[in-house]
């Protein structure tokens, strides 16, 4: 079964991501379908070149989490609101 996905979710993700200074942002199209954008390393001022990976498919365990919470708590399936994610913190020895 192939998943077609509107060009214009990838452009909203990769914008908002650009913008926001998280990690990734998710937008959950309908329940099995997502679009991700994720930088492959952290944005500098030192760095010339930026990586962003975009991919769509089947959402994670994380998202199907939240898809799950999101369905009981009765929100409409295409959710609206981008889902970013952070760096994860060091931890200081």
């Amino acid at each position: 079964m192939k998943t077609t996905v509107d060009p214009k979710l990838f452009a909203l993700v990769c914008g908002a991501l650009i913008g926001s200074g998280m990690k990734s942002a998710v937008k959950i199209v309908n329940e099995k379908t997502v679009v991700r954008a994720t930088w492959r390393n952290k944005p500098d001022s030192r760095s010339k070149r930026e990586e962003m990976v975009v991919t769509f498919g089947e959402p994670n365990y994380q998202e199907r989490d939240f898809i799950k919470k999101c369905k009981k708590a009765g929100e409409p399936m295409p959710v609206k609101k981008i889902q970013f994610r952070a760096y994860p913190k060091k931890v200081k020895p």
